[in-house]
């Protein structure tokens, strides 16, 4: 075993062999996230990631040029989310710093001695001092624009947003309190109180001091909408199960409902229900809630009853809803017009690999698309002017902040923030391929070829596996920072000479509800290795890789699939990096579901482990490069302690990159170039690409 110095890979290279990228460069431009807009007026606002360095940008009408707010300068690990104006879009709240893990700890990545916070903020949208109201998480600015509710320690706090007055709880409650929302007059606040195995809708009423329940179950009922007369309430009722539902198929089960409550009387009655069968299993689409109450007093859902996840609307007093968009694709990022006339979203229609924006009546109508062609596009948000405000990128140009003007007008909002240093020009264009699992499933992916291969010339390969595993990777540069960061790894690769595939496998999003709640996959089964299995083979047969130097890397779930290609097909695959990955579901599990005791469940305990990496370590021998953060939130540090003793054990050769403090997603952007550059490092050295003509 060898470990790796932090300060040796941290070290600053020799300048890049003709026609290389440098790490640095390709992952210089800085990332967007967390955009919101002013629902009056027009002024948005995001996060921008530059190089670790994390602010609060803002950009208005007319012009919508983007400026930074805040003048955070260290790659510091601090976290930024949760941003929402006030009313007047005069103030943007924002939370800084990570939440915490179960024993209360803040995530502190650069081991500061005085540990880290997480802070309520407000800074104004002009400029100037950003100032902590609070300690706590999970903001909410009231509809007055007077004060911002928070949690903190799992009850509801609040603090005025002048500043004038401490903040106080403003109620005592059991349970885990979060979802907060206003209601549009600010004189209710409706949360969600998680209490284990079920949890229930309850509304503050700060006037008359009282908390109620609304229709309590033994069910999970969560998501809380209010109408836009503050009158009603609606909610999902999502039936509580005592099956295990982790990293396993779940296509049919106990229908969900959707509720709606009379906000005086807490008196509720259900409005819809899910079919029997397909559709059963509540799919969620990524936003603030997953119920819209639009004009009109309808409110929009995601239900997968044809298999794919799509948007349905229904009359608030109940009715036969109605199919909002349709055909053999996904919608993901939702939101809903300021006037709730419009559901603007995004997916994949026609066009698998990418993600491109659409709009539609709450009423029903004609889908009309917004854009469309090589690019991608995401997270669409309607400002108070109607200008329609994205992130979007390419094969080539990083994610970066876009506006939609009225008339079709579109464009970047701050061009200038992607360094000059980018390699835009060198990048190569990641080519979609279909290849066939070892059990004749197809299976798309992304291939990068590198430049400048002679004829016959046979070069190293690897193959990246994605995480999620409810994840997709696209023909670009990818929306979530976690994959941009692979997508730039790859590109760097390719550019060192090595062929490289991602590959879409199963249980992954993008191609319908079978295709991702696969039959026997993760902990039923890893029919997933069918997928490992079929793109190692796919490139041994290609006339431009080397069979005998094919590698494997990933991280969470990719880790897993890259440790299961490692120890169920060392012969095929000659190397892996293996970053904090799954070796043990039965650990994992419990980190997900902690009433899940494996002794108490034999049958799918044992499953569980004859489909986890450590059972076949016996046929282990290729060497692996282990990287893992040990305040892992999302799979244990203890999967790679126990795997590295298995190796160790059996001869095995590993290395390992450990940072202390850092998270499942690191969260400092040394530590994504440290692990990055230790990656290339190994695959140069336990595949030969120096030797290969791959320079």
């Amino acid at each position: 075993m060898l470990s790796l110095c932090l300060s040796l890979v941290l070290a600053v290279s020799a300048p890049p062999p003709a026609g290389e990228v440098s790490l640095d460069a390709v992952l210089s431009a800085p990332f967007p996230s967390d955009l919101t807009a002013s629902p009056s007026g027009g002024r948005i606002a995001w996060v921008f990631n530059a190089r670790g360095a994390r602010n609060v940008w803002v950009a208005e009408a007319p012009e919508y040029r983007g400026r930074q707010v805040t003048a955070y300068a260290d790659d510091d690990g601090q976290e930024i989310g949760d941003l929402a104006f006030t009313p007047d879009g005069r103030t943007i709240v924002f939370v800084r710093g990570g939440d915490a893990n179960r024993k209360g700890e803040i995530p502190n990545p650069k081991s500061v001695a005085d540990g880290a916070e997480q802070a309520v903020i407000a800074v104004a949208s002009s400029g100037g001092a950003p100032r902590k109201l609070s300690d706590g998480r999970a903001a909410a600015v009231s509809p007055s624009g007077d004060r911002v509710a928070f949690t903190l320690k799992d009850q509801v706090w609040w603090a005025p947003l002048s500043g004038d007055e401490k903040p106080s709880q403003a109620f005592k409650a059991r349970g885990e309190a979060g979802q907060l929302t206003w209601s549009p007059d600010g004189r209710l606040l409706a949360f969600v109180s998680r209490r284990g195995d079920h949890s229930f809708v309850g509304v503050f009423d700060a006037a008359s001091r009282t908390v109620r329940y609304l229709d309590p179950s033994t069910d999970r009922d969560v998501s809380p909408v209010w109408s836009r007369d503050g009158k009603h309430l609606a909610y999902l009722r999502i039936p509580s199960s005592r099956q295990l539902e982790t990293f396993r198929p779940q296509r049919e089960g106990e229908p969900w409902s959707i509720r709606v409550a009379d906000a005086a009387t807490g008196a509720a009655r259900e409005i819809f229900r899910a079919d029997k069968g397909r559709g059963s299993v509540f799919r969620n689409v990524v936003a603030d809630r997953q119920l819209f109450w639009g004009a009109g007093d309808r409110i929009v859902f995601p239900w997968e009853k044809d298999g794919w996840t799509h948007l349905y609307s229904v009359p608030a007093a109940g009715g036969t809803p109605g199919l909002l968009t349709h055909g053999d694709f996904e919608v993901e990022y939702v939101s809903l017009s300021p006037d709730g006339s419009q559901i603007v979203f995004n997916s994949n229609q026609g066009d698998v690999d990418r993600r491109h924006l659409w709009k539609v009546s709450v009423a029903g109508g004609r889908l009309a698309a917004l854009t469309s062609g090589r690019g991608i596009e995401w997270s669409p948000h309607v400002a108070g002017d109607g200008t329609i405000a994205y992130f979007r990128s390419d094969a080539h140009k990083p994610p970066r902040p876009a506006t939609l003007r009225p008339g079709g007008a579109d464009g970047d909002v701050a061009p200038g923030a992607i360094p000059s240093e980018f390699p835009e020009a060198s990048l190569v264009e990641p080519e979609p391929v279909s290849l066939t699992a070892s059990d004749g499933l197809v299976i798309h992916g992304q291939l990068f070829r590198p430049r400048n291969v002679a004829a016959g010339e046979k070069r190293p390969a690897v193959i990246f596996f994605h995480g999620g595993s409810r994840r997709q990777m696209l023909l670009g540069w990818h929306y979530n920072y976690y994959y941009r960061n692979a997508y730039a790894m790859n590109q760097y690769l390719a550019s060192r000479g090595y062929v490289v595939l991602a590959v879409n496998y199963r249980s992954g999003i993008g191609y319908g509800m079978e295709f991702r709640e696969a039959l026997d996959y993760g902990a039923a089964g890893a029919s997933e290795f069918h997928d490992v299995l079929g793109a190692g083979l796919y490139l041994k047969s290609r006339a431009d890789v080397d069979p005998g130097r094919i590698g494997l890397w990933g991280g969470s779930y990719g880790g897993y699939l890259t440790a299961l290609g490692l120890a169920r097909a060392s012969d095929l695959f000659a190397a892996g990096v293996d970053m904090h990955g799954v070796h043990d579901w039965n650990e994992v599990i419990q980190n997900f579901e902690p009433e899940y005791q494996p002794q108490q469940r034999p049958d799918a305990a044992r499953l569980a482990f004859e489909s986890s990496p450590m059972a076949s370590i016996k046929g282990w021998r290729s060497p692996v490069l282990l990287v893992h953060g040990d305040d892992d939130r999302n799979v244990p540090f203890s999967q790679s302690v126990m795997l590295a003793e298995a190796l160790r054990e059996r001869g095995v050769p590993f290395e390992e990159l450990i940072f202390p403090d850092d998270v499942h997603d690191f969260l400092t952007h040394a530590h994504w170039l440290a692990a990055y550059r230790a990656a290339a490092d190994f695959f140069d050295r336990k595949l030969s690409v120096r030797t290969a003509g791959g320079k």
